[in-house]
């Protein structure tokens, strides 16, 4: 055992305070030691991932705090992580050994409602083990952590968006989610908001991944939405409480965006946007990867099409298009596709013009229910909802205290 300089109870009480139930000394040892390597590596430090996986992190954190010395980090890692390294990598990790810094990181967690969820924990998502040794050590999450096994799509995209952008992104998520998928993004403007904007308003599942600590969103200007995913969803980050996102945090964090999700699909972006890193981390794991392509005048696509020329992509042009990149859905996807003739003049991004039938079914003054609009429109409740929540984004219906109203059609 760690000698963590603080009573047991005290120990106890810091791993309960981050929605643990301390069974047992070892769970409280586990948890304890996890935290601390959140504290000390980077994200996506390798040596820190090939040293826990040979020894496990109660024993990787005792040698750090008793014995780090680069000859036993060769020895324990049996030269994985050759002198070099090694002497690389201790001389990292020491100045961030400070007790006073994870007990910091527990109570800033435990404040704001946030969970430690660790491998080997019923929540912890498989998918992320595909990263090897640079897994995330660690994951703090605010909401819901099973979301985090959720069947899901990545939906990534430029932070300067366009209208044009935004419309495709809000389509997509209102779809997917529609068939039951979760929709996992980046927090960020443009794109990332508008997907996790349009599935809330859809009543779906989504996952904001940051790039610094869950106990202080950003970007700034995301703080309520945000904390409507908190709420609803999971906002998660293998940075631990008090971590402020850095350049070099946030293209790490893509390959979390990339490992959670099942498959990535990319709105927008220009030659050099960060959500490319995204969809080649997804690449790299063998996850599909979808673009949306632009108008080709656009520089906002310029990546897009780029990466279209240049990788394994398919050209993504539907929520269901999106949805048949998962090996688990295709097949039922690629039936409905099969199924759907698309009329002249129907609109591309909503080919059973469900939209068009709520719309139609909707009073500009009597409020009415999703029940009652389900009978009207002859769909179910599920999908009425997700179509009230992508014409609520367009500002084409509005959710008053006793049921939905259809509103004026926006000028210009």
């Amino acid at each position: 055992m760690i000698d963590w300089s603080m009573p047991a109870h005290e120990r106890a009480a810091l791993v309960t305070g981050v929605g643990r139930s301390p069974d047992s000394e070892g769970d409280v040892q586990e948890a304890l030691a996890r935290a601390l390597w959140s504290i000390l590596v980077e994200p996506g430090d390798g040596d820190a991932g090939l040293l826990l996986g040979a020894v496990g992190a109660i024993e990787a954190a005792r040698l750090l705090l008793e014995e780090p010395v680069p000859r036993r980090l060769v020895e324990a890692t049996q030269g994985e992580v050759a002198d070099t390294r090694a002497k690389a990598a201790i001389a990292r990790w020491l100045p961030r050994r400070r007790h006073d810094d994870l007990v910091r990181a527990l109570r800033s967690a435990q404040r704001v409602g946030a969970t430690l969820v660790v491998p080997g924990d019923l929540d912890w998502p498989a998918s992320l083990d595909d990263l090897g040794p640079h897994a995330p050590v660690a994951l703090w999450v605010r909401g819901d952590p099973a979301l985090l096994r959720r069947d899901g799509i990545a939906v990534v995209g430029a932070r300067a968006a366009t209208g044009y952008g935004e419309h495709v992104a809000m389509e997509l998520a209102a779809g997917l989610v529609q068939r039951d998928l979760a929709v996992v993004s980046g927090g960020a403007y443009g794109i990332d908001g508008m997907a996790h904007r349009a599935a809330l308003a859809s009543s779906g599942d989504t996952v904001a991944v940051l790039a610094g600590g869950v106990d202080r969103f950003y970007p700034t200007g995301h703080d309520g939405l945000l904390t409507r995913i908190a709420q609803q969803g999971a906002v998660v980050a293998e940075a631990p409480c008090g971590t402020a996102p850095t350049r070099w945090r946030f293209l790490e964090r893509n390959r979390v965006i990339a490992a959670l999700a099942g498959a990535t699909v990319v709105v927008e972006a220009g030659r050099r946007s960060g959500a490319l890193s995204t969809a080649r981390a997804a690449l790299k794991l063998g996850r599909p990867v979808g673009v949306v392509p632009g108008p080709v005048t656009s520089a906002a696509s310029a990546g897009c099409h780029a990466f279209l020329r240049e990788q394994h992509a398919e050209c993504v042009t539907s929520a269901a298009e999106a949805a048949a990149l998962l090996p688990s859905t295709r097949a039922a996807v690629l039936e409905e596709l099969d199924a759907v003739e698309v009329g002249a003049g129907s609109s591309h991004w909503d080919p059973d013009g469900l939209r068009t039938r709520v719309l139609d079914a909707l009073r500009p003054r009597r409020e009415q229910s999703v029940d009652e609009l389900a009978r009207a429109v002859g769909e179910s409740a599920a999908r009425i909802r997700s179509a009230l929540g992508a014409l609520a984004l367009d500002d084409r219906a509005e959710a008053r205290d006793r049921g939905w109203v259809r509103r004026a059609a926006p000028v210009g």
